[in-house]
């Protein structure tokens, strides 16, 4: 039996138009290849708002024989801190209950806590005095940021209400959050929706908090979302970082600087509809 050669080749794919966003920045890649599907101005420095709160969350799972039980009493430092900025987003943590490392990562990353980024900020940093602890966990996040060669990061806050020396790229915080996707708690903790914690009150009682829900507008709405972070402020405007799983394929992105609450989504949406195509 003869062999027949190749007659024609298959066609070529029809190219996949790239989408058109609000956000100044964006950059999207492939997690399991690392390969870069999208790029906007993605080495841009911008102002990342409450996205920096992955690295506040990816220094404290980094620590050494870290127990997610540990408990921290609510300061009241923490609760004036939230005052003084304007009532920034907070977890509503009550001063003097117990609430443990686990419950303060979902107060972090669900309804985006600064009360709990300062919690944790003073739990695992070290020195005498609390300015020097959060000075000193300020460094850490820093010092994470160098060691996963973020080269266009830097962080002067542990919430992302930065004093003008707090910002990443599109690029940087894909990056940060395929790093700390890697932990499983983590994962878990940024995929959940809904989170209600029981802390211990002064007196020794319990008490059921009021549900923490994920600021996350595509859990739930887009179909394989698993992460990852929202944040928006006066500089950063609105930004997402994101991702999904898909047929076995997980995309993780990030929009910076979209013009609405609404647009981020979108900006986020248009890029993980684009990334399954190419």
């Amino acid at each position: 039996m003869i062999a027949t050669g190749v007659i024609g080749s298959a066609p070529a794919q029809a190219a996949v138009a790239k989408p058109t966003i609000t956000a100044k920045g964006g950059f999207v890649m492939n997690n399991g290849t690392g390969k870069s599907l999208y790029t906007k101005a993605a080495d841009t420095r911008r102002s990342t708002g409450s996205t920096t709160k992955i690295m506040t969350a990816l220094v404290v799972l980094s620590q050494s024989n870290l127990n997610l039980n540990s408990k921290v009493t609510v300061q009241k430092a923490y609760s004036d801190y939230i005052v003084d900025n304007n009532f920034a987003s907070n977890a509503k943590l009550i001063v003097g209950d117990k609430v443990t490392v686990r419950q303060l990562l979902y107060g972090l990353m669900l309804p985006s806590g600064c009360d709990a980024a300062y919690a944790l900020a003073d739990k695992f940093g070290t020195g005498s005095t609390r300015a020097a602890r959060v000075k000193s966990f300020i460094s850490k996040m820093n010092a994470k940021a160098k060691s996963l060669g973020l080269k266009n990061t830097r962080f002067d806050s542990f919430d992302g209400i930065g004093k003008g020396n707090n910002y990443s790229t599109p690029r940087d915080l894909t990056k940060l959050a395929s790093a700390a996707m890697k932990n499983s708690t983590f994962k878990t903790v940024v995929k959940t929706k809904s989170y209600t914690a029981k802390t211990i009150t002064k007196s020794g009682a319990t008490r059921t908090m009021s549900p923490w829900t994920n600021t996350n507008p595509l859990l739930g709405s887009y179909s394989g979302t698993i992460g990852v972070k929202t944040g928006s402020g006066p500089e950063s405007k609105f930004c997402l970082v994101f991702a999904a799983t898909r047929n076995g394929k997980t995309v993780i992105g990030t929009v910076l600087a979209s013009s609405t609450i609404d647009n981020r989504a979108v900006d986020a949406k248009k890029l993980l509809n684009y990334s399954w195509k190419v």
